[in-house]
């Protein structure tokens, strides 16, 4: 599996101020505010413990939607389940990877995952 840019705690993570768009901009997700049981039933965080697919985590530093730290917390899940997992961070990207090396070294190691 590869889990580029993933979300673990989706109720944390949109009610952070320092993001970009605010809970109601989620409509796909519900409204933690207004409807916070409906918005936590979609949270991975609570299915961490049912994780067994290996994964590639992909994340990047500068990416504004999804704080890289959640990549973070995706790949420490894993590996302290024993989930069989890689970890993969750009720096100098945002939500996409658009440099060229980058570029290159993402389609290397998730090609390289994937066989």
């Amino acid at each position: 599996m590869l889990a580029e840019v993933p979300f673990v705690d989706v109720v944390n993570t949109m009610l952070d101020a320092t993001l970009p768009l605010t809970p109601g901009e989620w409509p796909e997700w519900g409204n933690p505010i207004e409807d916070p049981a409906a918005f936590e039933r979609w949270n991975p965080v609570n299915y961490v413990d049912r994780w067994k697919t290996p994964q590639l985590v992909i994340t990047s530093e500068n990416d504004f939607r999804i704080p890289y730290t959640q990549g973070l917390a995706a790949f420490t899940a894993l590996q302290r389940r024993g989930v069989p997992s890689r970890l993969l961070i750009y720096p100098d990207e945002n939500h996409w990877v658009l440099k060229p090396k980058n570029s290159i070294q993402w389609y290397s190691n998730v090609f390289d995952w994937m066989n």
